[in-house]
């Protein structure tokens, strides 16, 4: 697949935020910004978005995961002076690329701005951001969908798991 960055107004699903440099190759270290870290399988471009929010279509040579975080090799950044540029530049697929999630499932960014009601339909207030953190223990890894943050202030508890 061959993305085109030209002025299209297909919105942008960010997969990935480069962090640092790895080695002496080019390599990058990006924090994982999806759920679904095996879509970088047979994923051969990615979209590059520069803080400045120019883009620009980049190839990747091999990936592979650290930890919690994607080590991407991308072609043509061959040493750390040039994998430095990439530094803060999110990855990104169209939106037409994203997973498809079942019936009933949505992304954060789907929820922000929708309308939250009661059952009972009493308008509580809109979605405006989903937030998530991650608990350690000893045991386990718990990834939890802290409440929702509503435009009134309210909070609402969404999921646990």
């Amino acid at each position: 697949m061959s993305y085109d960055t030209g002025d299209s107004a297909e919105s942008l699903i960010v997969v990935a935020r480069a962090v640092r440099t790895r080695g002496l190759k080019g390599e990058i270290v990006a924090d994982l910004l999806t759920d679904f870290p095996e879509r970088f399988e047979g994923i051969q471009e990615l979209i590059a978005l520069s803080p400045s929010g120019t883009r620009q279509v980049v190839k990747i040579e091999g990936y592979w995961f650290q930890q919690n975080r994607v080590v991407l090799k991308i072609f043509d950044y061959d040493g750390i002076d040039a994998a430095k540029a990439l530094v803060g530049y999110e990855f990104a697929v169209p939106e037409s690329d994203r997973v498809q999630l079942p019936e009933d499932h949505f992304y954060d960014w789907e929820l922000e701005g929708c309308v939250v009601e009661t059952t009972g339909g009493n308008r509580i207030g809109k979605v405006r951001e989903v937030i998530r953190i991650l608990l350690t223990t000893a045991a386990a890894t718990i990834s939890y969908q802290w409440p929702l943050r509503l435009l009134l202030g309210s909070t609402l508890p969404v999921s646990q798991s």
